[in-house]
């Protein structure tokens, strides 16, 4: 049996039940972590319900299952070439000595055909999107390709992250409309600063690590102001969220499952404590509900009663 990773929970499915022979495959996609799966899904669920949205319907429950597929096949090729990339730099970090391409339980080659294997079912799934879509899913090959190095040029990698996870809402949002909106733009600004914010918030785990590999991170840069930070980025999110609704002219439902979003990002920034490893990892996963929020709300505000929106 593989070592458990230290960021995957004691009881995670893959080191209780998969074979042991699959558990290295497994963490390579970060299978024993779902909480990615769901950061780089909401997105596109967003996205997909603000289509449905402003069009006064509920999301295509066909179109969120592709998403959801995708998704995780994606975030899995993006695992592994991340890996591939840091394989050195993970070698020296105590969080991430263990994975599967840095401490040699996977070859480059084998984990070269695991990306092939990810991202042709993926593509798959694309060419069902229609034109827009599609050309929105290869242009974020570039995205996905360039961030593993952006540790090593800039101190916010976790922006670059925000463009890269986010980019499922312009995607699904295509896939829906065929086009591109207004409020799909602004909903995918806010997402770049939810994804700033929670990965900031991540990277406090790696601090010392960090820069005894000279790695940067926006944590490391803000250094004692990661909590003003944080609190910053997420009030840009929800800003940009409320004005996503407003110019979609969606209905006033939205506007109680948008305030639990912003008491969920505004708790997260009052507990964010750049001395405290574990509570940062907990705050993190939090966001798989925190985006879930964001999506009930923009569902919700399909119904616009008998007025025309907010």
């Amino acid at each position: 049996m593989t070592a458990q990773l230290p960021d995957a929970a004691p009881s995670n499915w893959v080191d209780r039940h998969a074979p042991p022979a699959m558990q290295p495959w497994l963490k390579l996609g970060r299978f024993d972590r779902p909480a990615g799966i769901w950061l780089l899904m909401l997105p596109g669920w967003q996205g997909a319900a603000l289509a449905a949205a402003t069009v006064g319907v509920l999301p295509d429950p066909w179109l969120l299952a592709k998403i959801l597929v995708g998704a995780a096949l994606m975030r899995a090729a993006g695992c592994a070439f991340n890996d591939v990339v840091d394989r050195d730099i993970d070698a020296k970090v105590a969080r991430t000595a263990m994975r599967p391409v840095a401490s040699g339980q996977i070859s480059l080659k084998q984990a070269f055909a695991f990306m092939a294997i990810c991202s042709l079912i993926s593509l798959a799934i694309l060419v069902t999107m229609g034109p827009l879509a599609i050309g929105l899913g290869v242009a974020s090959l570039g995205l996905v390709a360039a961030y593993p190095f952006m540790k090593r040029i800039t101190w916010w990698p976790q922006a670059w992250l925000g463009l890269t996870f986010n980019w499922g809402a312009l995607l699904a949002y295509a896939a829906a409309t065929g086009r591109i909106d207004l409020p799909a733009v602004l909903l995918y600004a806010s997402g770049i600063f939810w994804t700033l914010g929670y990965d900031t918030i991540y990277a406090i785990q790696d601090l010392e690590d960090d820069a005894l590999a000279g790695v940067k991170s926006s944590t490391r840069r803000l250094g004692a102001g990661v909590q003003k930070g944080v609190l910053a980025f997420y009030v840009l999110c929800f800003a940009l969220a409320l004005a996503t609704a407003w110019f979609a002219k969606l209905g006033p439902l939205f506007l109680p499952l948008a305030a639990l979003y912003g008491m969920h990002l505004s708790r997260q920034a009052a507990r964010t404590d750049i001395h405290d490893g574990p509570l940062a990892l907990a705050l993190f996963k939090s966001n798989s509900l925190a985006g879930l929020l964001l999506f009930l709300a923009l569902a919700a505000g399909m119904w616009k009663g008998t007025g025309a929106g907010l």
